[in-house]
């Protein structure tokens, strides 16, 4: 007899989707919220929270996908092909429009610019490794696997970075790494050369991905998901102590995704979780709860469309040197309410947007699976 989804686990991965497109699209005209934006480089923010929640929710779903018995060969051909399939839209979306005017006649946008890694990138690389390793590694081999990622990745950036900077932006071993595979045409252009979703940060990545997985294969085994509350709370604490105690030595960062900030992170994700389980589960749902399963049953098309839809936005004069995207977030949000309270709301209004894709969606009961 199959084990029922929680409600909390689809609450949790369509309040991620939510805020994922709310703190990427802030409204043009004013400086977003601190809050809002990712740390710099060392720190941490809410916004930084997001993208390792993400993957988390992607580990969670795993917990569930993965519990049907399938062949070996099978198994690999379907994690292999949706792997490939992310990581293509992902260089894709980097891609769109394809087509660009030129002195008057339309032409294939060069690719020799093209960034080859990026959000949908880092999530099909981790879903895949973190595939195998559910899938050949016992619980145990899991936990062993997830501190050896860890701790190698710390010391690979202390043995193979700039001997004078090993954790500066461009003398860490990751964008080494990257410069000599990916090349600079080809990497993260607004940040000084460094990509923050480079290879080798892929690696403590997977952590976060398989932490949602062993925590929804905890709640699986659990008749009541509600006694769990206190080990998942526990654990969570013990881990953002421990992330705390890390960043002495090896700082949080999102962008370099040092092992500290992936303790802090899945820490979070642990009571945050707990939390929803303590609203949610044995109670019925409300107009909150469907508001987010909309996200949560759509999350990466919904996300992909949420970053198109922005370019397409943008691809758009309202006058010479005016998008329609910026136009909005100007006259119209910043006219209504000037500065980071108008981007905001601007943000606001864009996902709403895309929740009424998502709702029409769910009306038609079209689920796309990537």
């Amino acid at each position: 007899m199959p084990q029922p989804r929680f409600l909390s686990l689809d609450v949790f991965r369509g309040l991620t989707v939510c805020l994922m497109i709310i703190v990427n699209t802030p409204g043009a005209g004013s400086d977003p919220y601190p809050w809002l934006e990712h740390a710099a480089w060392f720190g941490f923010t809410v916004t930084d929270l997001v993208f390792p929640s993400f993957l988390f929710a992607v580990g969670a779903a795993m917990a569930f996908a993965f519990s049907r018995p399938i062949d070996s060969r099978t198994f690999l051909l379907k994690v292999a092909k949706r792997a490939a399939l992310i990581f293509l839209l992902g260089v894709l979306l980097y891609w769109y429009p394809f087509v660009q005017k030129v002195d008057g006649a339309w032409s294939l946008i060069p690719v020799d610019g093209l960034r080859i890694m990026g959000v949908l990138q880092r999530i099909a690389l981790c879903y895949a490794l973190a595939s195998l390793a559910v899938r050949y590694l016992p619980p145990r081999g899991l936990l062993v696997l997830s501190a050896v990622l860890l701790l190698g990745y710390w010391a690979v950036l202390l043995a193979f970075g700039d001997p004078a900077a090993p954790l500066s932006k461009l003398g860490n071993a990751g964008a080494r790494i990257d410069m000599l595979v990916i090349g600079q045409a080809h990497l993260y252009r607004w940040d000084g050369g460094f990509d923050p979703e480079g290879l080798l940060g892929t690696l403590p990545a997977v952590v976060n991905v398989l932490a949602g997985y062993m925590a929804a294969r905890f709640l699986r085994q659990q008749s009541d998901p509600r006694a769990s509350l206190f080990r998942l709370v526990l654990a969570g604490g013990v881990l953002v102590i421990a992330a705390l105690a890390w960043s002495l030595v090896f700082p949080i960062g999102k962008k370099l995704w040092t092992s500290s900030f992936v303790l802090l992170t899945v820490g979070l994700d642990l009571m945050i979780l707990a939390a929803l389980i303590a609203l949610l589960e044995g109670r019925k749902s409300n107009a909150a709860v469907v508001f987010f399963q909309v996200f949560g049953l759509n999350p990466l098309a919904l996300y992909l469309f949420s970053e198109l839809f922005v370019v397409t936005l943008q691809r758009i004069e309202v006058r010479p040197g005016v998008d329609l995207f910026s136009w909005m977030g100007q006259a119209v949000f910043q006219a209504m309410a000037p500065g980071a309270f108008g981007s905001l709301l601007f943000a606001i209004a864009y996902m709403l947007a895309c929740w009424l894709l998502g709702y029409a969606m769910k009306r038609r009961g079209l689920v796309i699976k990537l």
